[in-house]
């Protein structure tokens, strides 16, 4: 059975809810943290850079990677120089293209020479993998974070191209591979298993680390005491033939 102390991969909490991550930065098996303008919207953030500044404030020593959302490569560009100023541990995301589909290499290739560490974002395929791989300064760290979870949904396995995202990468040592958008637990043990560097989830499926290596037999027993204990909570009733020769 597998356990969570022999995981090699780096675990990072992927969400905006500023208690949770504080929560989250309590745990040391938690080495680093993610967010996105979409998460940030739906818990309410108002202030983007006065958010990301009280994260960093709670969250000073372990990557966090805070994302652009201009929509031109200029302006894209100018975002990344400011949010890498806010401090030593953020990473900057770059979406890998715009809404245009245009390829941001670019500007990866001029902010990575710049030193800024760069996590490319929203990547799906091998060739942008490719792509973004040589943009890449060899000196400069740097992430890059395939949506694996989302290719998974158009019923594809992602392993394979995981793996093979891997050796693409591995023309630049300072670059690694986060799985992003896992749908369950067993999503973290097939990222170890492929060599992933990072993979990124919800503080509500990151509760469920405690669940590796457990006894199944034992799941199977807690299991069938929540369905009885849930009825007997409901008063459900089925009347059976005994209970009718009985009257």
């Amino acid at each position: 059975m597998p356990n969570v102390t022999d995981l090699r991969i780096k675990l990072f909490a992927d969400g905006a809810d500023l208690d949770g991550m504080s929560k989250m930065y309590a745990n040391p098996l938690i080495k680093g943290f993610t967010t996105n303008p979409t998460l940030m919207r739906k818990a309410g953030v108002q202030d983007y850079e006065t958010f990301a500044r009280q994260v960093l404030t709670k969250i000073p020593d372990r990557p966090v990677s805070f994302e652009v959302f201009a929509d031109d490569l200029p302006t894209m560009a100018a975002q990344a120089r400011v949010i890498a100023s806010w401090g030593d541990n953020v990473n900057v995301k770059i979406p890998v293209t715009n809404t245009k589909g245009e390829f941001t290499g670019p500007i990866i290739e001029k902010l990575s020479a710049e030193g800024v560490q760069l996590n490319v974002t929203a990547v799906f395929s091998l060739d942008q993998i490719r792509a973004i791989t040589d943009a890449l300064d060899t000196e400069a760290p740097a992430i890059i974070s395939v949506f694996a979870g989302r290719i998974a949904d158009t019923g594809l396995d992602p392993m394979p191209l995981m793996a093979e995202a891997l050796e693409i990468m591995a023309a630049k040592p300072k670059a690694e591979l986060l799985w992003a958008s896992p749908r369950e637990l067993l999503n973290v043990i097939q990222a170890d298993q492929v060599g992933c560097h990072i993979i990124t989830a919800t503080n509500d499926l990151l509760g469920k680390l405690g669940g590796i290596g457990k006894d199944l037999v034992v799941f199977s027993r807690e299991t069938v005491q929540m369905f009885y204990d849930d009825a007997s909570a409901a008063g459900y009733t089925i009347a059976t033939p005994a209970d009718a020769a009985a009257e």
